[in-house]
């Protein structure tokens, strides 16, 4: 076990402020994320070095597209989530105990030396979410920066404001899975709330390369005048540069009645998209809605097939010259 941070005592509990659940966590029991345990008046990380999922992916997968597009990145996740999504695509590891749940034992150390024998250019927190293992993700990111490999945090974005200030300081790029513009499905369907995560996708467009997943669910978070009210929102208060990852649903764990999402409404969310955002894209599906064109000339500047990538940039720009957001390396642009 590793010594967590963020808790206070309280009233013979452990009071978590990690995150906006803010759990109050009696003797021997664990908070809602089933990471954090009180033992003897203090609070663990039972997940710290213990991840049980470690992976060599493309970048695209996080999905990130505008940050080292055609590169690596080790992913680690570990058990553990502070929602409850009725609809979790890794629900055998988001809430699994991780006292129960099979696991690597990989210190930072271990993690770091991975990803530079593998020549991943960055690793990913990912997989369940990353803020249950926050001191874990900070400890390998610190170790990566000193080996000039970046660091990504794919994130539900349900953290407290201090912990995800830290997270920034280690931290280059961010996909945040902005699961509906509508509170009321974060309360019934995630068991949690919108305004955190929108405070959080704000402070991390301020500091971080920052691209956002929406998986649109039929019948549950598809209203297309809410996906509307959505992209003004991220045009308004980020940027029309923030990359939109519109993604198809499955059913999965709880959400067994749903279909897949049929293709109509990914395109047509997509088109409301592009009238406020200059990049936006669909996932889990076969459309030609995952290459980067140039929101200036319109020529194809990234082109994508299963993550197949030809990047056709130099220096970041189209050869129209218009600068394409994002964070590139020349050492794999053509």
């Amino acid at each position: 076990m590793h010594k967590a941070r963020y808790w206070e005592k309280s009233k013979g509990k452990i009071h978590c402020t990690l995150c906006p659940q803010s759990c109050y966590i009696e003797e021997g029991k664990k908070g809602l994320c089933m990471a954090r345990k009180n033992v003897s008046g203090t609070l663990y990380s039972m997940v710290y070095g213990k991840p049980v999922a470690v992976n060599i992916d493309p970048v695209e997968k996080k999905p990130l597209y505008h940050f080292l597009p055609g590169s690596s990145s080790l992913s680690v996740g570990t058990a553990g989530c502070n929602l409850g999504c009725l609809h979790c695509q890794n629900y055998d590891i988001s809430r699994a105990d991780p006292e129960d749940t099979p696991h690597h034992e990989l210190p930072p150390e271990a993690v770091v030396k991975m990803a530079a024998e593998k020549h991943c250019e960055s690793i990913s927190y990912t997989y369940n979410e990353p803020t249950v293992f926050h001191e874990y993700a900070i400890d390998c990111a610190k170790l990566a920066r000193k080996n000039g490999i970046k660091n990504i945090l794919v994130t539900n974005g349900f953290i407290n404001r201090t912990p995800a200030e830290e997270f920034i300081k280690h931290m280059d790029a961010a996909n945040v899975d902005l699961k509906a513009y509508d509170d009321d499905f974060y309360k019934k369907i995630c068991k949690g709330r919108l305004e955190p995560v929108l405070s959080t996708l704000k402070l991390y467009y301020k500091r971080l390369w920052l691209e956002i997943t929406y998986l649109i669910i039929e019948g549950k978070n598809d209203d297309m005048e809410k996906i509307r009210q959505m992209c003004i929102w991220i045009s308004e208060n980020l940027g029309r540069d923030v990359p939109l990852h519109f993604s198809r649903a499955f059913p999965m764990y709880k959400m067994q009645d749903i279909g897949p999402t049929p293709e109509g409404t990914l395109l047509e969310a997509r088109k409301i998209a592009l009238e406020y955002l200059d990049y936006v894209y669909i996932g889990n599906i076969e459309l030609d809605a995952s290459s980067t064109r140039c929101p200036k000339c319109g020529a194809l500047a990234i082109s994508r097939k299963y993550y197949n990538v030809i990047n056709d940039l130099k220096g970041g720009r189209c050869h129209c010259g218009h600068r394409i957001s994002g964070v590139f390396s020349e050492s794999i642009e053509n």
